[in-house]
């Protein structure tokens, strides 16, 4: 069975700074890409960031130079370092890993509230 499992969601004021992190055990290989997503509430899912095994990131405009995604696809291990974050930042914060079989894998999500 493969889980995901995200750390590091909190309650922060406006202009601070959380680090998530999400580690994958199980059977699940050849990962692929790795990526984190958000959603508040009424919202729907949206991509924040995310990077693949030809090195390759991408972030939502939203978040670029404020956010950084690192992380080791073959220690199936993914870093979310946020910077100055925003009341709109608020929201669930999810990882998704996907393998060579572009099989998707969710977290069940970590809670960031940004106050102003």
């Amino acid at each position: 069975q493969v889980q995901l499992r995200e750390s590091g969601g909190a309650s922060v004021q406006s202009g601070g700074s959380l680090r998530l992190s999400c580690a994958a055990s199980g059977s699940i290989y050849s990962i692929y890409e790795m990526a984190w997503y958000r959603q508040a509430p009424g919202k729907k899912r949206e991509l924040v960031a995310e990077f693949d095994m030809g090195g390759s990131t991408v972030y939502a405009d939203s978040v670029s130079g404020r956010f950084t995604i690192s992380g080791d696809a073959g220690k199936k291990t993914v870093n979310l370092q946020m910077n100055d974050l925003k009341v709109e930042d608020t929201a669930v914060y999810y990882c998704k890993a996907v393998d060579g079989s572009n099989w998707e894998y969710w977290g069940q999500g970590t809670q960031v509230t940004v106050a102003s």
